[in-house]
C-alpha cells in the first residue's frame, strides 16, 4: 500500500470550524510570527488533521507537550470538571488541586525532592527559578549549561543556551554562563573513545572551573537528554561523575526535565535511568497532558526558601491547568503505560538502526523511550541541516510531522510522538519514514 499521499476524511466526531471565505484568505495576516500555509482544523490521539482533510502522525507531540495526545478524554474531562468548579485564583490560598499535584509530584520524584514550586508557566521560567534557587542558597552566580543546550527564551536563558544564532540578536545578555562541550562521543569535542576517555567531558570541566569562570559558579543546569541539541544520550557514568563533580566544588545539580519528565523516556523522569538524583528538577511540557499549560521547580529541602515576590508568575498554580496535570499524572503514573512506552520506543530504534545499512545518510539513531533522534549527513559524512530540514518538510506529503534540532541549524530529526503510542501505530511510523527516504533517494 502507497503511503505517499495519506488523506483521509476528518472523523465525524471531530467538527472543524468553519471560516468565511474572506477569513480564510487573511485569516494569519495579523499574527506576528512565520506560520505555513497549512491550517489544522482537529487533532485526536497521535493524529492531526488540517483544512484539507490530510491526516498526520504528529510526531513531534505539537512542541513535545502532548504527552497524552491530542483531547485525552481524562484530561479533557478534568478540565470541564474544574472549569465549573473555579477557573483560577491567587496562588496565595489553598487549593485541592494544587496541593494534590505538589504532593504528587514530590512522591514521584526521585528521593532528595521534598518541595514542589509551582508558581511558573513554563520551562523557561520554572530553569530561571531553579537557578535563582541556587545563586541565594550558595551566594554564587555563574551557571554551568552545555554547548547545544537548550534552557529557555527568556534573556537569561537564552544566554545560558548554546547556540551564537540564539544570542546574536541581544542587545544585552546575562553574563553569568559558562558554557561547556556536550558528552556527544559520535563527535566528541576532545576526539576521545568513549571507551578509554575516562569521561573527559566531565574531567575537563575542572580546567574550565578554574581557567574561564569567574570562581563563583552556583550550579550546573543540564538536560538529561538533549532536546533541542540533537538528543544526545550521555554515556554510562556521565551523570554519576557530574554529581561528584558537583559535590566537591559545592555546586547545585539542576536537572532539566522540560523536554524529558513525565514518561517520555518510559520512566516518569529521566534521572531515574542515570541512577543520579539532583538538587532540583524542572519540569513543564508533557506534565499538562493534552496541552494544558504547567510547570513546576522540584527542590530539595535546602533550596527550598526562595521569596514568594523573588519569582512568581499570575498564571502559575493555575487551577485548570492543575487538574490537567493530575488527570496526566494518573495515567502516566501506571507501570504498564511507561513498560509501553519503552517497548514501542524500542521497537522503532531498532527499525529506524536497520535502515543506516541502506540509507547512508543515517549516520546514528539513539534515544530512550519515545525520546528519539535520527542524524542526518551529507554524502562526505558532514552533518548536513539542509538534507535534514528538506526531509522533515517532505515529511509532511508522507503524513508525518516531524521536527529538527537547532531550530533548522542542525542535522537531527526527532521523533518523539504521543506516549499512548501502540506498536501498530510506531509500525506505521517507521514505515511512512522509510517511504520517504526512498521517495527523496537518500
Amino acid at each position: 500500500m502507497s503511503l505517499e499521499s495519506p488523506r483521509m476524511p476528518l472523523p465525524p466526531h471531530l467538527v472543524a470550524p468553519d471560516l468565511v471565505p474572506e477569513q480564510q484568505a487573511d485569516n494569519a495576516s495579523a499574527v506576528y510570527y512565520p506560520v505555513s500555509d497549512t491550517r489544522m482544523v482537529a487533532g485526536e490521539g497521535i493524529h492531526l488533521y488540517d483544512s484539507d482533510g490530510r491526516g498526520y502522525i504528529d510526531c513531534a507531540s505539537a512542541t513535545f507537550n502532548l504527552s497524552l495526545g491530542y483531547r485525552h478524554p481524562a484530561v479533557i474531562q478534568a478540565i470541564k470538571d474544574q472549569a465549573d468548579q473555579l477557573i483560577h485564583v491567587t496562588s496565595g490560598f489553598q487549593t485541592a488541586p494544587v496541593n494534590a499535584l505538589a504532593h504528587r509530584l514530590v512522591q514521584l520524584a526521585p528521593k532528595t525532592i521534598s518541595k514542589a514550586h509551582l508558581k511558573v508557566d513554563g520551562g523557561s521560567a520554572a530553569n530561571e527559578g531553579a537557578v535563582k534557587m541556587a545563586q541565594r542558597i550558595t551566594g554564587r552566580r555563574d551557571v554551568i549549561t552545555l554547548f547545544r543546550s537548550h534552557v529557555g527564551q527568556t534573556v537569561m536563558m537564552a544566554s545560558l543556551s548554546g547556540n551564537a544564532f540564539r544570542k546574536q540578536p541581544l542587545a544585552q545578555l546575562y553574563h553569568g554562563g559558562l558554557q561547556v562541550p556536550d558528552p556527544y562521543c559520535m563527535r566528541c569535542f576532545y576526539g576521545q573513545d568513549p571507551r578509554s576517555c575516562g569521561l573527559m567531558c566531565v574531567d575537563r570541566i575542572n580546567d574550565f572551573l578554574e581557567f574561564a569562570s569567574s570562581g563563583s559558579v552556583a550550579a550546573v543546569l543540564v538536560e538529561p537528554i538533549s532536546g533541542n541539541g540533537g538528543n544526545i544520550v550521555p554515556p554510562d557514568g556521565y551523570f554519576a561523575a557530574l554529581r561528584e563533580l558537583c559535590d566537591t566544588h559545592g555546586m547545585k545539580l539542576i536537572f532539566d526535565e522540560v523536554q524529558t519528565g513525565i514518561g517520555r523516556t518510559g520512566r516518569m523522569f529521566a534521572a531515574e535511568h542515570f541512577s543520579v538524583d539532583p538538587d532540583a528538577i524542572t519540569v513543564a511540557k508533557g506534565l499538562g497532558g493534552s496541552g494544558a499549560q504547567v510547570a513546576a521547580i522540584l527542590t530539595s529541602d535546602e533550596l527550598a526558601g526562595l521569596p514568594t515576590n523573588d519569582h512568581s508568575f499570575t498564571y502559575g498554580a493555575n487551577l485548570l491547568a492543575a487538574a490537567a496535570a493530575l488527570a496526566t499524572l494518573d495515567v502516566i503514573d501506571d507501570p504498564d503505560f511507561l513498560a509501553n512506552v519503552r517497548a514501542t520506543g524500542a521497537h522503532i530504534l531498532g527499525r529506524l538502526e536497520a535502515l543506516r545499512s541502506t540509507h547512508p545518510h543515517i549516520a546514528d539513531v539513539r534515544g530512550v523511550g519515545l525520546m528519539i533522534g535520527v542524524e542526518i549527513v551529507d554524502e562526505a559524512r558532514r552533518p548536513s541541516a539542509a538534507l535534514t530540514n528538506r526531509l522533515a518538510e517532505r515529511a509532511l506529503d508522507h503524513g508525518l510531522v516531524i521536527r529538527t534540532s537547532r531550530y533548522g541549524h542542525g542535522n537531527v530529526l526527532k521523533i518523539r510522538p504521543p506516549l499512548v503510542l501502540t506498536l501498530e501505530e510506531a509500525d506505521v511510523i517507521c514505515d511512512r519514514f522509510t517511504e520517504l527516504l526512498l521517495a527523496e533517494g537518500i
